[in-house]
């Protein structure tokens, strides 16, 4: 498999005069050898082999670099997801193949997963919006999924609400957070995550 590094210096920075891309790709990199608290402006400039200058014409600071990476992260993951579903399959199998590309990507990325959820929640308003933002793309997200001729025909005609959505993905990222907190792969909690999502919808209010 691919380093965090390579992938998204790849995805990222294809173009070696993009560098805002070399730039995302050095924070990542050094989130997954040294943690988000331990990694400097220096060390995203030495890794992304350019100069502060450079840097800060793209960023503001750290935390602007860091809520780039995780926007970006973000999409990707909401993409892979919706990629993964096939809206003709029963409504179980599109809940499992939604849950099991959530858990692939996360398992791909583990230290950014954990640090889109914790660290961004510890650093308070500069990111706050961030947060907010993510939860209502993948609640959207699952709304969209979810609207579907499948779902409609086993649902009664039901749809699933926002604040619905937005328990689910609270729930899946609270998980996800533990499971890698404890070092135990993703993969251990997939069944888990599945059979509660499917619980959960099957008893949407009228």
């Amino acid at each position: 498999m691919a380093s965090t590094q390579t992938r998204w210096s790849q995805a990222e920075a294809a173009d070696p005069a993009d560098f805002r891309g070399r730039l995302l790709a050095a924070l990542a990199s050094s989130i997954t050898e040294v943690g988000y608290r331990d990694t400097t402006v220096a060390d995203i400039v030495r890794r992304a082999k350019t100069s502060r200058r450079t840097f800060y014409a793209h960023f503001a600071s750290r935390e602007e670099c860091l809520i780039a990476l995780i926007h970006d992260f973000n999409t990707r993951m909401i993409a892979r997801i919706a990629a993964a579903v096939d809206g003709a399959a029963p409504w179980e199998t599109q809940v499992r193949q939604a849950i099991h590309a959530w858990i692939a990507y996360s398992e791909e990325e583990r230290a950014l997963t954990l640090c889109w959820i914790r660290e961004t929640a510890a650093l308070g308003d500069s990111v706050r919006h961030l947060k907010r933002d993510t939860t209502e793309s993948f609640a959207a997200m699952i709304q969209t999924l979810c609207d579907t001729a499948e779902w409609r025909a086993v649902s009664g005609g039901k749809t699933v609400s926002r604040q619905m959505a937005i328990i689910l993905v609270g729930g899946l990222t609270e998980l996800t957070a533990t499971t890698v907190e404890s070092g135990r792969p993703l993969t251990d909690i997939a069944e888990a995550a599945a059979q509660a999502a499917i619980v959960l919808l099957r008893t949407l209010p009228d």
